[in-house]
């Protein structure tokens, strides 16, 4: 990697660029407007316990009763936007939740949680794919794309990203946001499914690393393995 783990430090302490949030959703190619979709949080500073239940969906994340529900067909590609763009290493992943009755009116408890899409780590040189094409200044990558599982059921679901910068080893920062979907048409698959949290243990591999010293010549994104459909 290009950065040194001090500049990365100094760099995201004059807060320019240094923390983010996903505000805005994307549907059928085009961005919607800030919080449309997605449940509002106080600020863009990051979740840093991997056992709050802040890390569903943020900060204040836990209901939606002031949120629209965009109406998607499974199968879709939608996406987020951020408000700045990924500053802090680290892996990106996104789960979907279906709610037991509105997506408005559920705090995303319980097992009902799978992984859809993530973004891992490339090697010689290590770069994680979500800091873009390059790790340099400005940094580049602020949209997020991905398709929805085509065979997954009809309902009302919880979209959630998560971005974890691991600038600081040992202390990971969790970006987080959780927009609310409607997924009409699609089938009955029944992915494994997980708990947030709990679905990633504080010790895990993926958030402990030291990302600079020495260098990884491999890494495994933190949480159950992806569900294709």
């Amino acid at each position: 990697m290009k950065f040194t783990a001090a500049l990365a430090i100094a760099l995201s302490a004059n807060g320019v660029f240094g923390h983010y949030i996903f505000n805005k959703l994307i549907i059928n190619g085009t961005p919607g407007a800030v919080n449309q979709y997605i449940r509002p949080v106080p600020n863009n500073s990051p979740v840093t316990s991997v056992t709050s239940t802040d890390v569903r969906c943020n900060v204040g994340g836990g209901s939606g009763s002031g949120t629209s529900t965009a109406t998607v067909p499974a199968g879709s590609t939608v996406g987020f936007v951020l408000d700045n763009t990924i500053y802090h290493a680290g892996p990106l992943a996104v789960y979907m939740g279906k709610a037991p009755s509105s997506a408005a009116s559920w705090d995303g408890s319980g097992a009902n949680w799978f992984k859809i899409y993530e973004l891992g780590a490339t090697f010689n040189p290590f770069k994680f794919l979500s800091e873009g094409k390059a790790h340099s200044l400005p940094p580049c990558q602020s949209t997020f794309t991905f398709k929805i599982p085509s065979s997954i059921p009809a309902g009302e679901y919880l979209l959630r990203i998560e971005q974890i910068g691991l600038h600081v080893a040992g202390a990971p920062q969790w970006y987080i946001s959780c927009a609310q979907l409607k997924i009409t048409g699609g089938g009955s698959a029944n992915p494994s499914k997980v708990s947030i949290p709990g679905y990633v243990s504080a010790s895990d591999p993926g958030l402990t690393v030291n990302i600079y010293n020495p260098v990884p010549t491999s890494y495994k994104v933190p949480g159950p393995s992806v569900f294709s459909g």
